[in-house]
Formats: C-alpha cells, structure tokens, sequence
C-alpha cells in the first residue's frame, strides 16, 4: 500500500479506537449522497502528495492506516462530551450543549469560560512578609518590631501551638515539616518569639546540615535560630547526630533552633513534626482586623467577592495580600473591580512562579507534570504521570538535542507531586467503550488552573512549543479517545490565546492528514474553541466548508454539526452550499462528504436550536434534488438515535414528536411532515422503514415508546400509498433474530387510518 492510498477493505474496528465508529454505524453506505462511478473517500490524498503530518506525526505506519476510519459524528460528539474537560462545559455536566431531549442535552454549545480567565492581566502581586524585605534563603537578625508585627496577625491552633513550644522548650531544636507557602516560616518565627528567644537570627538555607552546629557564633548575642526550607539532597541528608551536634551548642547559648523542611527533604532518623495551618478564613479576618474595626472586616468578610476567593483555596501569602487590598478598598483607594480580579491575578503570578523558577526549586519533570495536568486536568492520575514523562523527553530534547532523553522509573510520590501542583486526588468514574470504570483521579484545586496556565506556557516561553507540538501530535495518535479528546481541548485553549499560531502549527496540519483520526481531532479542537468564545471559528468553517480542499471541508462540515445550533440558518446554509458542489461536479464525487453532511444535520436536529433547524428544512425541502437528499438523510440519521446510545432506548425524535404534540409545538406537525417526504422518497424509503422497523422493535420493550408510536403513525398517512406502505411493514416484520412478529405491530396496525 502506497503511503497516498487509503484501504479499501479495513478491518471492522472498536467503538472509540483510533477514532473509529462503532461497526453498527459503519455497516450502511451514506445516506443522501450519490452513487458515481470511480467515487473516492475523503481520506484519499491526490497522487503524489502528502502533507506535513502524515511523515511527522508517526501514525504508526501501513497497520495504523488500516485501522483508520472515520468514527461517525454522534459516536465521535458522545466522546467529546465524556472525556472534555470540565473548564470547557462550566456548570452541570449535562448542560455541555443544546437542546432538551429526554433529559439531556445532545447539541455541543452552551457553556462559556470568561474572558478574562483565557486572555488574562499583566498585573503582578508581590509577596513579603512586613518590614522583612530579605528573602527567606538570606541570614541576619529579624528585627523585633517584624516579629511583633507578625504576632498581631498571626492564627494558629492554639492547643497545637502549646504542644509545639514544650516540644522546642525541651528538646531545643524542631523540625518543622510542610509545603510552601502554608505559613510555616511566620510559625517557626512565632514559636521562638514566643519563648521570648530574642534576638532570631535567620541562617542561610545553604548551610550544610553537618555545619549546622557551627552556626552558632561565639559572639552572636541570638538566642533564636531559624533555617528556612534546608537544602538537603541524597549526598547531603539532615541526619539526627547533626541534630544532636546543634542541641549540645544550643543548651550551652541557652537558645533555640526551628528548622522548617518540605515535603521532599531528605532526612535519616530525624523526628520531624507536621505544621497544621490555619483555614484562609481565619487568617484574613486577623488581618483585617489589624487594618480596620471590627464591623468593617466583617462587612468586608461577606462581601460576594470575598467569599468567592476563600473558596479557591488560595495560598495564606495570597490571602495576606489580599487583605492588604480590602483595607485599601475599605479605605476608598481602589474600586470593587480590584477586589475580583484579585483571585485570577494570583492564580497568574502562581503559574509564572512555577515556570520562572529555576531546576533547584522545581525540576523540568516537575514542570512537565504540571503541564500534563492541565491538559488532563480531572483525569486518571496514572494517565496524567505517564503522558508527563512523554513531554518530559520532548523538552530534554528541546533543551540539548545531543543528549538521550533520561526518565526515572521512581519518581515524585503522588502526594507531593500534586501538592505542589496545588491539586488534588479523588476516585471518580471515567467513561470508556466497555462502560463507567473507576478511577484515581487527579485535578487542580482552582478549576481555572489549567486555562492559564497553557497560555502562560504558550505565550510566555515559546521555547516550549516545539516540544509541547510534538506532544500533541503524539496525543493525537493515541488509541485512547480520552487522550485525543485532551489534545484537541489543550489546542482550543492555545488557539483561544493566539489563533494564528495554533492554527497554522497544529489545527491545520491534523486538517489535512490523511487520517480521519487527525482530522477528528482537528474538528474537537476548533469545536471546543469556539465553546471558549475563540473569535472567528465559524469564519474558518465556511472557507473550508467552500474550498477546494476535501480534507479541510470534511473538518468543516462535521465542525458545523457541532457548534451550528448557534447559528443553524447560517450553518445549514453553509452545508447547503456544500451538498450543492458535490452534486454539480459529479465525476469528483466525495461519498464520505455526502455522509459526513448528513450526520451533520442529524446532529442539527437534535441540538438546541432543534426548532428552527427543523423550520429550515422543512422551508428549503424542495430548493433542488441536493438539498432534499441532505435534508432526508439528516432527517433519518437523527431518528436513528436512542436515548443513551442505548439499543432500546428512547427514540430522540420520536420523544422529541411526543412533547411537540403534549405543548402545541410546530414541531407536532414538522416531524411527520419530514417522515412522509422520507417514506415516499425512493431514495430513502428503505431506511426510512429500517428506522421505523427498530421503534417497533423498541415499542415492544417500553410502553412510553409504544404510546408516542401510536401517536406518530397515523400522521404519517396522507395518501393510500401512505397507508399501503405502513401498514405492509407492521404486517410482514420479522422479531428479533427471526422470530415471529412481535406483538406490538398487530397493535400499532389498528392505528393506521383508512386512506
């Protein structure tokens, strides 16, 4: 096989591998487009070319091409909705879309994330701790007067505290263990002030723990001695004589040591004690309390911004410098519109920390980690580990070419993985092609996270696109629909930041692959762009829609089933103009365009804009013999669905029908209307009857199904030949698997007018 043609004859796939249909939805030939001698399908390139992806994105070769084939468009908009991550459908998980039918929503537009979250600030908050300018890695005296300062804002658990100073007051020296920025360099400082250890000396982080004990000058006058975040490492652990070593020294100065560790610090037998901190709440109204009166923090406390931000779970440096800026509002000195920004902006700052930070603070690997989990925010956290490592190659090799990429079989613990990625893990259901499986799974505690961070990465160190490409091309080529599903979001999100480079980077190049995998991903990324309010998706849709590309125009017009109900006069429109050229340039007809139009105002019909979609077709019906196929095709793809994707369930247009008639809708009237132009049409007739022989079958499982049947039928006879064709389907069906006629049909029979 030629790297240029496409199989003829491949093998039957799973529903959701490699972005393939499920074997029911690929057993018919499409619906609506003409059959012509020497038809190619979509995925045939033009002799003698190729495109850029299909030699750079490793599709895995002849056996990965074989498999290739175009999942159908519900399959493929059911998987976008499963495994799309919850920054794209804001709100209930059922609202991810369109129009109400039994119960759920099946379009795919709706939700919106803010502006502000993709496009960001360029507002930056600077951390410190008042009148202590140095950093924590710097040694000197802490001045009292910062200590005092301190001891006015400062909340603990009291008990807690009580049994930390007699366990310094006894043994002289604590280890004092939590992550950053949880407030355990002000409690260490607290803890010696305290136990009235003044003056405290600050000793630098650097210090080697077999020194420790030589830090204590014999003519230093400090009777408190703090090292913040000591550097340990394999070749350099805190050990318990170094320990020991420093207490012989302390006893002898009378005075006291707090070393404050984190998570990842290496120690050997050394007791350790684990900080609690205080809940954001309790910290801002100590802070708030020392810049106004009471009724004014507590006015403050309940405003709706103010408890917004406490539900995020800010940092406690982030809360003190937010309660620095509700006392400059409290004041008149800044407008409320500060006060909600502020929770984003410090999000911002947190994610330019976490890239700007050298490899002593946080590790490429690390970076990685954090990368990946934007991407699979809410997703399995094994999932997540392995596909980071991935990137991490990528990025080793971004950084030296020469070098061969190395990844630690052991790593990070879970925990401390995640707490630095300010995350969290939970067990929670995923959907897959065999059915909900449980899950470990891992998200960031602030559902914005993910959003600014890939545009912090992608706008801010464009260093990092070569990797992050090669990333996303791989992800595309995954089996896993999660994964392709992720890829494509990860693209919205960079194309919602800066279109022009997204596009022509990445969306493009899977456009026009060869592989209907690629191109799917293509359409999920512009897809959940659009969902993000990326200016001009629908724009690009029609160029493609129009143009002379058949790849491009099949991404366009399975986009268009997507995001349409916004817009269905437009989009209708446009899938118009399309079934027009494929039927005017006949010799260069494309069967695999003509189903995807189909499936595309399937899709249309069972979205939000329901309603118009079906006045649009019932308007343009009979405009010329394209437009009635494509409207009849779509017409019976759409009644092809159940309700769950399930076998016997619900018919959606047959619900859709019942409700209609139950409100007086003019949907009562528009779907039978279509159904007898679908009947009579040779063109349809015997899918049509196919259809309508399944809701028998359904009828026959589920009194609701059998009732709104009964309702239908008689309102799809207006002429003899009407009533002839109906009435010989109830008659002469077969069961399921060759048994006898079930006896709902005799039952339905009696409904059918005499015409």
């Amino acid at each position: 096989m030629s790297d240029q043609e496409e199989p003829e004859k491949p093998e039957k796939p799973r529903a959701g591998s490699d972005g393939t249909a499920d074997a029911k939805d690929q057993k018919k030939d499409p619906k609506g487009a003409k059959n012509a001698k020497g038809a190619k399908g979509s995925g045939d390139a033009k002799q003698g070319e190729t495109t850029a992806d299909d030699t750079a994105q490793g599709g895995g070769g002849d056996d990965a091409e074989e498999r290739d084939q175009p999942q159908t468009a519900w399959a493929a908009r059911r998987d976008l909705i499963d495994h799309s991550p919850r920054s794209m459908h804001v709100g209930d998980r059922s609202r991810f879309g369109g129009g109400l039918v039994g119960h759920d929503q099946h379009g795919v537009s709706g939700g919106r994330v803010t502006g502000d979250v993709i496009m960001g600030s360029k507002t930056e908050i600077h951390y410190a701790i008042p009148g202590l300018s140095a950093p924590a890695s710097a040694s000197g005296e802490v001045p009292r007067i910062v200590l005092e300062r301190l001891a006015e804002t400062f909340v603990a658990d009291e008990e807690y505290m009580a049994g930390l100073l007699e366990r310094l007051r006894s043994d002289r020296v604590l280890v004092l263990s939590g992550a950053r920025f949880t407030g355990r360099h002000t409690a260490a400082l607290m803890l010696l002030h305290r136990l009235g250890a003044d003056p405290v000396r600050t000793l630098v982080r650097d210090t080697s723990p077999a020194s420790l004990a030589d830090g204590f000058g014999a003519e230093d006058q400090a009777r408190g001695y703090l090292v913040s975040d000591l550097a340990t490492g394999r070749d350099r652990p805190l050990c318990e004589p170094h320990l020991l070593a420093a207490k012989d020294r302390l006893v002898e100065r009378d005075a006291y040591l707090v070393i404050t560790v984190g998570p990842n610090a290496v120690l050997e037998d050394v007791p350790k004690v684990e900080w609690l901190p205080p809940s954001a709440a309790e910290v801002l109204g100590a802070h708030l309390r020392t810049r106004t009166d009471d009724e004014t923090a507590a006015k403050l406390l309940d405003l709706p911004d103010v408890v917004e931000f406490l539900t995020r779970d800010h940092q406690l440096r982030e809360v003190a410098a937010y309660a620095a800026q509700l006392g400059r509002y409290a004041a008149g000195e800044i407008a409320a519109d500060a006060i909600a920004k502020f929770s984003l902006i410090s999000l911002e700052n947190q994610v330019r920390e976490w890239f700007e930070e050298d490899e002593s603070a946080i590790h490429l690997r690390d970076k990685a980690f954090l990368v990946a989990l934007a991407a699979f925010d809410g997703g399995p956290y094994a999932l997540t580990a392995e596909l980071s490592d991935l990137l991490y190659r990528f990025l080793q090799e971004t950084e030296n070419p020469t070098r061969v990429p190395e990844v630690p079989v052991f790593g990070t613990h879970i925990g401390k993985r995640l707490q630095l990625a300010r995350a969290t893990r939970y067990e929670e259901d995923e959907h897959t092609e065999w059915g909900p499986v449980a899950q470990h799974k891992a998200r960031f505690l602030d559902e914005r996270a993910s959003l600014v961070l890939l545009r912090e990465l992608w706008t801010g160190h464009p260093s990092a696109r070569p990797a992050l490409i090669n990333w996303l091309r791989r992800l595309a080529d995954d089996g896993r629909p999660l994964v392709r599903t992720r890829a494509a979001s990860t693209v919205a999100i960079l194309a919602r930041t800066d279109l022009p480079s997204a596009m022509a980077l990445v969306i493009e190049v899977w456009a026009t692959s060869k592989l209907f995998r690629h191109r799917l991903v293509a359409v999920n990324s512009l897809t959940l762009a659009h969902l993000i309010d990326t200016p001009n998706i629908p724009r690009i849709l029609d160029d493609w829609c129009e143009g002379d590309d058949e790849r491009r125009r099949w991404v366009g017009v399975r986009s268009y089933g997507l995001i349409g109900s916004e817009r269905p006069e437009q989009a209708l429109a446009a899938l118009r103009k399309a079934v027009r050229r494929l039927y005017d340039n006949d010799q260069d007809l494309d069967l695999e365009i003509g189903r995807e139009l189909a499936e595309a105002v399937g899709l249309l019909l069972l979205s939000s804009a329901e309603e118009r979609v079906l006045g649009e077709l019932r308007q343009h019906l009979d405009d010329d013999r394209a437009v009635r196929d494509l409207t009849l095709a779509g017409f019976v793809n759409a009644c092809e669905r159940t309700e769950g994707d399930e076998r016997y369930g619900m018919p959606l247009v047959l619900d859709w029908y019942a409700r209609a008639v139950a409100t007086g809708s003019a949907s009562a009237y528009g779907i039978p209307y279509l159904w007898r132009a679908a009947l009579a049409d040779l063109r349809t007739t015997r899918p049509a009857l196919d259809v309508l022989r399944a809701w028998v079958l359904i009828a026959d499982r589920a009194t609701a199904t059998e009732w709104a049947l009964a309702a239908l039928l008689p309102a799809l006879v207006a002429t003899p030949e009407d009533h002839q064709r109906l009435s010989h389907l109830l008659r002469t069906m077969s069961g399921e698997d060759g048994k006898p006629p079930p006896q709902v049909a005799a039952r339905l029979l009696t409904t059918l007018p005499i015409r």
